[in-house]
C-alpha cells in the first residue's frame, strides 16, 4: 500500500466543513465523485463500525466495512478498513480483503487564513491508486462547493 494525499482550502470554519463532509445528506452529494448513489450506514463516533455502500449494476449493494479508529471533533477522523461487501455479503477473509485490511483513510481539518484546509490521507493499494489520485480532488472540490454555497 502507498499513502496518497489530497487537500483543498475551503472558505468556511472547520465546524461547518466537518458537518458538511460527514452529515448523511451532504455526504451523498460529494461522494458521488467516487460512485453515484454512495452512502454510509453507521456513525462517525470513535469505536463505531461504519459501512460505505453504493448500488451495484446487478441491483445489490457493495462497498467497504470500516471502523472509526479515532475521532477528534472538528480536527481529525481516522477510518480503518476491515472488510468489504459484495453482492450484499460481508467479506472479512478473502485474499482481496487481506490486501487492504488495516488500511486507513484520515481526514484532518486545519484552521488557516480564515478558512479550513482539509487534508485527506489514504492507504491505497496499487490497483486503486490512480483512481484515488484522480477522484479525491474532484470529491474535495464538490465538498468545497457545497460548503461555500450556503
Amino acid at each position: 500500500m502507498e499513502k496518497i494525499q489530497s487537500s483543498i482550502f475551503i472558505n468556511a470554519p472547520k465546524e461547518k466543513v466537518w458537518n458538511t463532509m460527514l452529515q448523511d445528506e451532504t455526504y451523498r452529494i460529494w461522494t458521488a465523485a467516487f460512485h453515484a448513489g454512495s452512502y454510509y450506514i453507521g456513525n462517525w463516533e470513535e469505536g463505531s463500525d461504519i459501512r460505505f455502500l453504493g448500488p451495484s449494476e446487478d441491483g445489490t449493494e457493495g462497498g467497504m466495512i470500516g471502523f472509526i479508529k479515532e475521532n477528534r471533533p472538528y480536527e481529525f477522523i481516522s477510518i480503518e478498513y476491515r472488510g468489504m461487501i459484495m453482492n450484499d455479503v460481508e467479506d472479512f477473509d478473502s485474499e482481496a480483503v487481506k490486501g487492504f485490511v488495516g488500511a486507513h483513510e484520515n481526514y484532518t481539518f486545519i484552521e488557516k487564513d480564515g478558512g479550513t484546509e482539509v487534508l485527506v490521507e489514504i492507504d491505497a493499494i496499487d490497483e486503486y491508486k490512480a483512481m484515488f489520485e484522480d477522484t479525491w480532488p474532484k470529491a474535495l472540490q464538490a465538498l468545497k462547493e457545497l460548503v461555500e454555497r450556503d
